[in-house]
């Protein structure tokens, strides 16, 4: 484990020295920010409006009583969503899409020899391999999770358009009142937290690997399992540290 954790600090290390060429590096970093936030907008806009609606109607049902407020699932909700369905599914989602095809492209690229060649020509291959997906993700991730919560608390009103259970007037004075903008700090914390997770973790498991086509796959594979847990953790860490 230590020396799992040692090979993972120097590479850190390597992947943030000073580029040889720049132009090289920003266009490398604009090209993983469209692939991390443009090409997973689609399944995050989706599971984030069907996450919402369904959080509200089960709310909606658990709270059915003449002395509780209709209003309080807007607020229920609404929490739920900026504090942990939005950051910690999203970012879940993202180290399944993202992060396996992190470590699969890295992992060919050391498989066939690529990073080999890179070093021979002088170029620091965890800086331009690496640091870019790092930027991609503690950049586009916090991004992906507040369009979450939108749509999040869309979905939620969605819901009570369609079903009977609140009035869309109750869900909007619920989601209004009382709302702390502290909650918002903590998501965007977790969102930043779980974006350098998943980039450099998986990341690692890529560069890191060695055989052939089926270890690339077993790189992916380890890249995803230990990065939802990384992403567990840390959610309950900073959970815990900040509220």
């Amino acid at each position: 484990m230590f020396q799992s954790l040692g090979k993972y600090i120097l590479l850190l290390r390597l992947s943030f020295k000073r580029p040889e060429k720049f132009k090289v590096y920003w266009a490398e970093i604009m090209r993983e920010m469209v692939s991390v936030g443009i090409g997973s907008l689609g399944i995050i806009s989706i599971i984030s409006v069907f996450i919402g609606a369904a959080t509200t109607i089960q709310v909606a049902f658990q709270l059915a009583s003449p002395l509780v407020p209709l209003s309080i699932a807007g607020k229920i909700s609404r929490d739920s969503n900026i504090l942990e369905f939005s950051p910690t599914i999203s970012s879940l989602v993202l180290a399944g899409r993202v992060g396996s095809n992190f470590a699969s492209q890295i992992g060919t690229m050391r498989v066939t020899e690529q990073i080999d060649a890179l070093e021979i020509m002088g170029v620091n291959a965890p800086g331009y391999l690496i640091s870019p997906k790092i930027i991609a993700g503690i950049s586009m991730v916090p991004i992906l999770v507040i369009i979450s919560i939108c749509l999040g608390i869309t979905g939620g009103y969605i819901a009570c358009l369609t079903g009977g259970e609140i009035t869309p007037a109750d869900y909007i004075t619920g989601v209004v009142d009382g709302f702390d903008g502290l909650t918002i700090k903590v998501a965007l914390v977790k969102a930043f937290v779980f974006g350098f997770l998943i980039a450099s973790i998986c990341s690692y498991q890529g560069f890191y690997t060695s055989g052939g086509a089926l270890e690339v796959g077993q790189s992916a594979t380890r890249g995803v399992v230990f990065s939802c847990v990384w992403i567990l953790f840390a959610d309950l860490v900073i959970t815990s540290l900040m509220l």
